[in-house]
């Protein structure tokens, strides 16, 4: 999951966004999100197709399974 983790980070900071912000845009919690960028968590598949459509990636880019 580093790779998921270390994605995520990139695409939102990439787009100027807080962990707030990507939660109101996604309808994802703020702490789900926190979670997942300290590896504490893993998301289920529905935020991972929720954050692959909100960023323009695949879930395969994001899960590190492609470049």
């Amino acid at each position: 999951m580093d790779k998921f983790i270390e994605r995520l980070k990139e695409l939102r900071l990439e787009k100027g966004l807080s962990q707030a912000q990507l939660a109101k845009a996604t309808g994802i919690s703020t702490g789900a999100i926190g979670f997942w960028e300290t590896g504490e968590r893993v998301p289920n598949a529905l935020a991972i197709i929720t954050l692959s459509k909100f960023f323009g990636v695949s879930s395969d880019y994001l899960l590190g399974l492609e470049d």
